[in-house]
């Protein structure tokens, strides 16, 4: 089954940086709004920043200023720059339409730690 695969979490201390990917082969991101999930332990998944096609973008109150969403049309690649991370940031990113269909296949998400 096609799905998104995302890359670039890690381990960071409060107040650093990350930037995160997200591609696939077979999905053809540039025809969808996408955007990027997060699924802290025990929590429910939610939207934290989207992305129309021509770039307009809308972020959670939670990450606004903070995290920046973009794409690359031409790599079929999507972005999340997270500046200033703090502890409740952490989290279990993915990335995916907006808003999200049932035949949408999730991704294996990637994992971002942020220590105080």
């Amino acid at each position: 089954q096609v799905q998104p695969v995302e890359s670039g979490g890690g381990l960071v201390q409060a107040g650093g940086s990350l930037r995160l990917s997200c591609a696939a082969s077979g999905i053809n991101f540039s025809s969808w709004t996408m955007g990027w999930y997060r699924q802290a332990p025990g929590k429910q998944r939610d939207l934290v920043a989207s992305i129309t096609i021509g770039g307009s973008t809308n972020y959670a109150d939670s990450v606004k200023g903070r995290f920046t969403i973009s794409r690359d049309n031409a790599k079929n690649t999507v972005y999340l720059q997270m500046n200033s991370l703090k502890p409740e940031d952490t989290a279990v990113y993915y990335c995916n339409k907006v808003p999200h269909s049932p035949w949408a296949a999730w991704g294996q998400g990637t994992v971002v730690t942020v220590s105080s």
